[in-house]
């Protein structure tokens, strides 16, 4: 049976798992005190929790002031984990206060990358 690492609950919103190969998941994210946590509609006990001390960064795409619904949450070794919500940035927003300013980023879009390579060569 599933146990939720929280003790209260900040934010309950549906969203994407993006698993790779595997395919995704749809469930619902359940961001409180303790963890960032998603429970997949099709089996709960294929949960992921995420406790905020071991996140070391997070992010998404922001355009203007447009945060795109994807963001990644980086783990240690190198590990990343790919996510959608139509909140994202509601749940950016809740890990700025459990992490802090720094730990929260933004990741450039493909664009973005590609204007600044092609800044650099010239």
């Amino acid at each position: 049976m599933a146990q939720s690492l929280n003790t209260t609950v900040e934010l309950s919103t549906p969203g994407v798992y993006y698993v790779g190969l595997g395919g995704n998941k749809i469930g619902k994210f359940l961001i409180g005190d303790k963890a960032l946590e998603f429970y997949p509609d099709n089996n709960v006990e294929k949960y992921i929790q995420i406790p905020w001390q071991e996140i070391e960064q997070i992010g998404a795409n922001v355009s203007g002031k447009t945060v795109s619904r994807h963001f990644q949450v980086f783990l240690p070794n190198k590990r990343r984990l790919l996510f959608a919500s139509k909140d994202s940035g509601k749940i950016l927003k809740i890990a700025r206060e459990k992490l802090g300013d720094d730990k929260v980023i933004k990741i450039p879009t493909l664009l973005q990358k590609l204007t600044s390579r092609f800044a650099k060569k010239s």
